[in-house]
């Protein structure tokens, strides 16, 4: 396995976000992580990323212990999070915001970039803060692949996105399913992950409720509509 979480609990002050999780992730596997808002996904993200600490449990890649290890140790290991909030360098352009994530050896060139992303072509010269809210989730997309992950955790990628930037980003990720990257992905396009993802975990209160791979969630939809219906 790439990636072992096991049994992490995280805590926001006093509150604990996450119980007990524990999940794994095989190299080129793509592995979805679905819950309601408020099941912790985000947090086992972040946790992973190194960016909320673990007070409990271990987080491993490659068999190495990273649980307590900072976020740019983490990111030299191979590991990139595109987060949902986009966080763009809105002074940058477009290219800059692209290019100051690559790293030597990257597979994910500017060009093989901008085969990915063809609608960024023309827009390489404007300013970050310029774009719409589709635009810039290709922009932020394409600096983590820049950096070469080895793991890309994505949080909620067609978040908030028009209909046709949400095709654009499913086809994205079936181009880089078919490049054999490994992805953790958080979407609440239940449609768009259960195809292109290999298993699914669901979390419920911050807790592990059930895990299955995709082709078991279509052809039970009730198995994993029950953890999110609205109540």
């Amino acid at each position: 396995m790439l990636l072992q979480v096991n049994s992490i609990n995280t805590f926001y002050g006093p509150s604990q976000a996450i119980h007990d999780v524990s999940f794994d992730i095989g190299a080129r596997e793509v592995v979805a992580l679905l819950g309601r808002n408020g099941a912790g996904k985000t947090t086992t993200l972040r946790s992973i990323m190194g960016l909320n600490n673990v007070a409990q449990g271990s987080i491993t890649l490659d068999g190495n212990d990273i649980s307590h290890s900072p976020p740019q140790a983490i990111s030299r290991l191979g590991v990139t999070l595109v987060p949902e909030t986009r966080d763009p360098f809105v002074l940058l352009t477009v290219r800059e915001n692209i290019l100051l994530g690559y790293r030597e050896g990257s597979p994910y060139t500017l060009d093989r970039l901008m085969d990915l992303f063809p609608l960024l072509k023309e827009l390489l010269k404007k300013k970050g803060g310029e774009l719409s809210g589709g635009q810039q989730q290709m922009m932020v997309m394409a600096r983590g692949l820049a950096m070469g992950p080895r793991l890309l955790l994505l949080d909620e990628p067609s978040q908030g996105l028009a209909p046709i930037m949400v095709k654009t980003v499913a086809s994205v990720l079936n181009a880089l399913k078919q490049d054999d990257l490994t992805i953790l992905l958080v979407e609440q396009n239940l449609s768009m992950a259960l195809d292109i993802a290999d298993r699914v975990v669901v979390l419920e209160n911050g807790a592990v409720a059930d895990t299955f791979t995709s082709a078991e969630g279509r052809a039970n939809p009730g198995r994993l509509e029950q953890y999110l219906a609205v109540h």
